[in-house]
């Protein structure tokens, strides 16, 4: 049986008549590394916030390890947490930072200094020890807070953003750190993040937020492959939509048709019948992009054509901005193999094609 270190039950939380968070009920198994994931707003924050003991729900419970927290202080939770921001003291060195929350529980003084100096080694800060935060590079100082929140022992370890201020080679050499620092210590954690690579690269599982609410909850692939609705389809990655009302439904494949021709796509239940409104979407990496005589030798399903608008060259990968002939336009990103029989360039005509088996099917309103 698998073992839950946070529950929240039914948890609401209003800022006035704004509701931040709506009637959330979310289990975070043992050990697990779980992502808070949406855009500015949705609730993620004050989520963890709540399980923090930094915000009082409205409505709802919340459990950690079994036991009612919703009156218990955030110093009595046993909770770890890191700030974007790290909030280091900067009068304290760094041995004396991490050491703050083991003094402020009247831990034996030489337990301090053994658990403080495993930690500092663990996050290979093993010589710092009587250097000041403003003497740390923002890795270091990244390093520094992990160290402070890890070493009490917390039964949640709560990150909010903590790699937001770092720049993007140090965030991503960071985030592999952090995940094997996870999994090493085996803590369940919470991580805040708005950044989608990042919950991908790092999380167990992702809960997808939007307006107080979970929209999706699932695995790395599961919420990328099979998103519930057309907002997960949207913020997970990048995704093409095409409008286009439903025509045809059989046992395994639906056809839709959209301004730009026929489609066709397989296991895409659960949209309405025949003549309901539909958005068709298909990410960018399942497209091929064709010359106009090559669409030929491609099969006649899921064939549009259109005019190279505009290329993005970013080293690995090459996205073209297709316009379509309907005035629509698709993204279409090829990895960088240096085929140049496949290289166009702005205002070529040219065929984009996928697989039925790469759509995803989503009802439209009007």
């Amino acid at each position: 049986m698998k073992l839950i270190d946070v529950f929240l039950k039914k948890t609401t939380v209003r800022y006035g008549d704004v509701v931040a968070v709506r009637d959330l009920t979310l289990e975070v198994l043992k050990g697990e590394f779980l992502a808070l994931l949406g855009p500015s707003g949705c609730g993620k924050t004050t989520t963890l916030r709540m399980i923090a003991g930094l915000v009082h729900p409205d409505e709802g419970e919340i459990l950690i390890s079994d036991r009612n927290v919703n009156d218990i202080p955030i110093e009595k939770r046993n909770i770890g947490m890191v700030f974007q921001n790290y909030a280091l003291w900067p009068h304290l060195n760094v041995f004396e930072n991490v050491a703050f929350g083991l003094e402020m529980a009247k831990v034996n003084k030489n337990e301090v200094q053994d658990r403080v100096q495993k930690a500092l080694n663990l996050l290979k800060l093993g010589g710092f020890e009587k250097r000041y935060s403003h003497e740390l590079s923002g890795g270091q100082q990244q390093r520094v807070a992990l160290a402070r929140a890890i070493v009490i022992s917390p039964t949640v370890l709560l990150l909010d953003e903590p790699l937001g201020a770092l720049d993007k080679k140090l965030r991503e050499e960071m985030q592999i750190e952090l995940k094997q620092l996870q999994r090493k210590l085996g803590i369940t954690t919470i991580f805040v993040t708005h950044d989608q690579e990042e919950a991908l690269s790092l999380a167990d599982r992702i809960a997808v937020m939007d307006q107080g609410v979970v929209q999706q909850l699932g695995t790395p692939d599961e919420v990328y492959e099979n998103p519930q609705n057309k907002f997960v389809a949207n913020f997970i990655g990048l995704s093409n939509f095409l409008a286009g009302k439903l025509i045809r439904q059989d046992e395994n494949t639906t056809t839709c048709e959209v301004a730009d021709g026929t489609l066709v796509c397989v296991h895409c239940s659960g949209v309405g019948g025949e003549g309901s409104l539909v958005e068709v979407a298909v990410r960018p990496e399942r497209m091929k992009i064709l010359g106009p005589e090559e669409s030929g030798s491609v099969s006649p399903k899921n064939v549009i054509l259109g005019t190279v608008a505009n290329k993005v060259y970013t080293g690995t990968i090459v996205s073209y901005y297709v316009r379509l002939k309907s005035g629509g336009q698709v993204v279409v990103t090829l990895q960088n193999v240096g085929d140049a029989k496949h290289s166009f360039t702005v205002g070529n005509p040219v065929a984009v094609c996928w697989s039925p088996e790469d759509c995803l099917l989503f009802e439209r309103s009007v």
